[in-house]
C-alpha cells in the first residue's frame, strides 16, 4: 500500500492528521496538473496554479463531510473533477454582463475544433462542461476519461490504470469522446 492510498484510508477512517500528510505528498503532482490546465486556459485568466490547487484539495479533504477514495487514482481523478468545476465557475464568473459577459464569442471552425486536443488554448471551457455534462450522461466511463486527460492532464495508460481499463479500451474511448464532444459543441453554435 502506497503512502498516498494509507493516508487516504486515515482520512476516509477521520484521522485529523491524515489531511495534513496528503498535501505534501500530492502537492507538487497537484500544481503541475493544475499549471499545465491552466496553461491551456484563454489570456486573461486570474486564477493561478496555486489557487487552484488549494482550492480543489479544501474540496477533497475539506471540514464538510468524510469522503472514501479508493487509491491514488480515484483521488486524482476527484481532484480533476474539482479542478474543472472551479475552473467552470470562473468561466461563469467572467461572463455574467457585470464582469465584461457582454463580449462577443469567437468560435472555432469545425476544423480546429476536431484537432482540438488536451493542449488546445482555444476551447471554450463553458461550453465543453455542458458537452461533457451531457456525455456523462449517457457515458458515464468516457466522461470521467475526458475528465482525466482534459483536466487532470493524465496520459492514456494513466487514466486507463485509474479507472481500471485497457489502454487500449481507453484509447476507443478517447476517440469516441472527442468526436461525440466535437458534435455536441458544434450542435450549441448559434446558426
Amino acid at each position: 500500500m502506497s503512502d498516498v492510498t494509507r493516508i487516504l484510508s486515515g482520512i476516509e477512517q477521520g484521522d485529523p492528521r491524515a489531511a495534513n500528510e496528503l498535501l505534501p505528498l500530492v502537492y507538487d503532482e497537484l500544481r503541475k496538473l493544475a499549471a499545465a490546465r491552466l496553461a491551456q486556459e484563454k489570456p486573461g485568466q486570474t486564477l493561478e496554479a496555486t489557487a487552484l490547487v488549494h482550492e480543489a484539495y479544501l474540496r477533497l479533504v475539506g471540514p464538510d463531510g468524510k469522503r472514501q477514495w479508493d487509491g491514488r487514482g480515484h483521488f486524482f481523478g476527484a481532484a480533476a473533477e474539482a479542478m474543472r468545476r472551479i475552473l467552470v465557475e470562473q468561466a461563469r464568473k467572467k461572463a455574467r454582463l457585470k464582469r465584461g459577459g457582454n463580449r462577443q464569442r469567437n468560435d472555432q471552425n469545425e476544423s480546429e475544433l476536431a484537432m482540438a486536443s488536451p493542449d488546445s488554448t482555444e476551447t471554450d471551457i463553458l461550453a465543453l462542461d455542458e458537452a461533457l455534462t451531457r456525455l456523462a450522461e449517457q457515458h458515464p466511463e468516457k466522461a470521467r476519461l475526458v475528465q482525466l486527460r482534459y483536466f487532470a492532464g493524465f496520459t492514456v495508460d494513466q487514466a486507463a490504470e485509474a479507472l481500471g481499463i485497457s489502454p487500449a479500451t481507453a484509447d476507443r474511448h478517447w476517440a469516441y469522446a472527442r468526436v461525440w464532444l466535437l458534435r455536441e459543441m458544434s450542435a450549441d453554435r448559434p446558426g
